[in-house]
């Protein structure tokens, strides 16, 4: 099952009305619980292979890195004036990275004013680089992932001024 396919799949149970749908495969056990309220979609992969244990001993260290704190505080505090702006979310999952490369310049920057289909950032997912596009027009307020950092499909990733 490629990334287009479970793409797809969360958003066929997000908007189906259904509570939960589990699908097992030869390797991969995906599990995808949605709430009716919220409309919020939770997501759960658990891949069986030989590798796994080593991949969560090394991701494990790294989860109570400090980040963690200034991240959960900093939607904390502007909770008031984000209703003005955008949010621009990731449409999948993978790693974050603000650059093309590491020797060139970072895509846009807190007050970069950006226009329909401007690249604002890279997310890595199975190997291949998506450039992640603008759907709107206006001024970067603020970047809520720090570059290097694993996202989540449907996670905010900028705020937008439209004005």
């Amino acid at each position: 099952m490629d990334l287009k396919e479970i793409q797809s799949l969360i958003k066929f149970v997000a908007n189906s009305g259904v509570a939960e749908v589990k699908l097992e495969m030869d390797d991969v056990k995906i599990t995808i619980r949605t709430t009716l309220e919220g409309n919020t979609t939770e997501t759960t992969y658990v891949q069986q292979l030989p590798a796994q244990p080593i991949l969560q001993q090394a991701v494990a260290p790294q989860a109570p890195v400090a980040p963690a704190a200034p991240a959960a505080a900093t939607p904390a505090a502007p909770a008031e004036d984000n209703s003005k702006f955008i949010t621009i979310k990731s449409p999948i999952i993978g790693t974050f990275y603000r650059k093309p490369s590491p020797d060139k310049a970072a895509f846009v920057e807190v007050g970069t004013a950006i226009g329909k289909g401007d690249v604002l950032c890279v997310i890595e997912a199975m190997k291949l680089f998506n450039e992640i596009e603008s759907e709107v027009s206006g001024k970067i307020v603020k970047i809520l992932v720090d570059d290097m950092s694993p996202v989540e499909f449907d996670q905010p990733l900028f705020l937008v001024d439209p004005s």
